[in-house]
C-alpha cells in the first residue's frame, strides 16, 4: 500500500515538474513595455525595443538583459493617416532591409474595427529620426473580415509579406509591394483562425528556422486583467509551423492553424502572468530567444502593468520549447526621470509622477502605477519560489492530493 502511493506521488510530482516553465531572464533598466518588437542595429549591434503607446517607445541595450534605457518617441507627432490624427499608436513590429530600417504601427478605435497599419522609416532608429509613411494600404471597418492592427513581416527570398490582425476572422496575410510601404495590390488570405474566446487570437510572429515557418501568435485577454478573468483565459501564447510562409500552418499534433491549432509554449506560471505578444530574435551567443510582455503577479494581483521577457528556446524535433537552462530573475529595476518630463499624471499622493507603464493596449487599460521621478525600484515579495510555484500548478496539487487521500482510506 505505502509503495503504491508512494509510486503515485511520483507519477503526480513529475506530472507536475514537467509542466513547469524556466523564469524569464534576467532585465535590468527600462522593462516596462507592452508588445514589444526587438531589433539588433547593424552598425554596431545595439539592441532597439518598440513598444505600444507613447506614439511607440523606445529603447535601447546593450544586451538582451539589458541595462535598457528608454530613448523617447518614435513619432511624437502621430500618424499621417486620414482620420487617425491624434490616436496613440499600436502594437510596432521592425525589420531591416538595404540599409533602412521600417517601423509598421496600428492605429485603431478601441473597441472597434476601425483600424490601419501604418509604416515609418529611418537609417538609425533612434528618435528623431523616423519618416512617417503614413497608411500601408492595410485597414478595416465595422463588417471587414478582420480588425486591421498587429502587423508583422517576414521575408521570402525577394519576397516580403505581412501578417496581421486580432479577434474578428483572426490572422491574416497579404503581400508588400518591394518597396515595403505598401501592399503588393492582391488580396489578403486567412493563415489561422481560433474559436477560443470568440476568436481571441492575435500578435502574429513568423520566424523562419531550418525548412519551417513558426507562426507564434497570442490567445486570450491581453489587458482587461483587473480583477483577474477565469483561469485560462488571459494571455498566453501558442505556435504552428509550416513549411511555406503564406498558409499550411499547423500544431504539433497536425490540427490546422485555422481551425483552432495551436501548441501552447508559454503560458502563465510562478510570478508571471498574462504572457505574450512578442517575437523571437536571433541573439549571438544565446541562440534563439522568444520575448514578450507579462504582468508580474508578485506586484499583486490588483494590478496589470506589463514588463519585458524573454527565454531562450529549445528545438526538439524541430519544434520551439522554452529551455530549461538557467535564467535569473531579477528585481525590475525602471528609471523613470525621462518618462516624467513628458508624461504629467496625478499620484496618490501629490504633485506630478510617471508611468511604470501599465499603459493602454489593444484591449484596453491594463493599470498604471505611479512613482516620483528618479529610479523606481520594484522589489520581489518575500515569499518562497517553490510556493509561487507550487501555488501556480495549484489545481494539480489538489488534484494530487485527493488522489493521494482516496488512496489512503482505501
Amino acid at each position: 500500500m505505502l509503495l503504491k502511493v508512494a509510486l503515485t506521488f511520483l507519477v503526480s510530482f513529475a506530472g507536475l515538474a514537467s509542466a513547469a516553465y524556466a523564469n524569464p531572464g534576467a532585465c535590468s533598466g527600462d522593462c516596462g513595455t507592452h508588445d514589444p518588437a526587438v531589433i539588433r542595429r547593424t552598425s554596431d549591434g545595439k539592441f532597439y525595443r518598440f513598444s505600444t503607446n507613447n506614439f511607440i517607445s523606445i529603447a535601447s541595450a546593450s544586451s538582451i538583459a539589458g541595462p535598457w534605457t528608454y530613448l523617447g518617441q518614435a513619432l511624437p507627432g502621430g500618424s499621417k493617416i486620414t482620420g487617425f490624427s491624434g490616436v496613440d499608436l499600436w502594437a510596432p513590429d521592425i525589420i531591416y532591409n538595404n540599409g533602412v530600417y521600417y517601423l509598421y504601427y496600428s492605429v485603431s478605435s478601441f473597441g472597434s474595427q476601425n483600424s490601419a497599419i501604418g509604416v515609418a522609416t529611418s537609417s538609425t532608429m533612434d528618435p528623431g529620426s523616423w519618416v512617417d509613411h503614413g497608411a500601408t494600404g492595410v485597414s478595416s471597418k465595422t463588417g471587414s473580415a478582420y480588425n486591421a492592427i498587429d502587423s508583422n513581416i517576414v521575408k521570402v527570398g525577394n519576397d516580403f509579406y505581412m501578417a496581421f490582425g486580432s479577434f474578428w476572422g483572426d490572422i491574416y496575410q497579404v503581400k508588400m509591394d518591394s518597396g515595403l510601404l505598401k501592399t503588393a495590390g492582391t488580396s489578403s488570405y486567412q493563415i489561422a483562425w481560433t474559436s477560443f474566446g470568440n476568436g481571441a487570437m492575435e500578435g502574429a510572429f513568423i520566424y523562419y528556422r531550418s525548412g519551417y515557418y513558426y507562426l507564434f501568435t497570442s490567445w486570450g485577454n491581453c489587458c482587461q486583467l483587473v480583477p483577474r478573468p477565469a483561469a485560462g483565459t488571459e494571455y498566453h501564447m501558442r505556435v504552428c509551423r509550416s513549411t511555406s510562409a503564406t498558409g499550411g500552418f499547423k500544431d504539433k499534433n497536425g490540427v490546422d492553424c485555422k481551425s483552432s491549432g495551436g501548441t501552447t509554449i508559454l503560458e502563465s506560471h510562478d510570478y508571471v502572468y498574462a504572457p505574450g505578444h512578442g517575437g523571437v530574435i536571433d541573439v549571438p551567443g544565446v541562440g534563439s530567444v522568444l520575448y514578450y510582455h507579462y504582468v508580474n503577479n508578485n506586484q499583486g494581483t490588483n494590478q496589470a502593468a506589463t514588463y519585458f521577457g524573454w527565454n531562450v528556446l529549445d528545438w526538439p524535433s524541430d519544434w520551439p520549447v522554452i529551455s530549461t537552462g538557467t535564467t535569473t530573475p531579477t528585481t525590475t529595476t525602471k528609471t523613470t526621470t525621462s518618462r516624467a518630463a513628458q508624461t504629467t499624471t496625478t499620484a496618490a499622493t501629490s504633485g506630478n509622477c510617471a508611468s511604470l507603464y501599465g499603459q493602454c493596449g489593444g484591449q484596453g487599460f491594463t493599470g498604471a502605477a505611479c512613482c516620483s521621478s528618479g529610479t523606481s525600484t520594484i522589489g520581489i515579495r518575500n515569499v518562497s519560489k517553490e510556493l509561487i510555484w507550487l501555488y501556480s500548478r495549484r489545481n494539480v496539487v489538489m488534484g494530487f492530493v485527493a488522489q493521494l487521500l482516496r488512496l489512503l482510506v482505501s
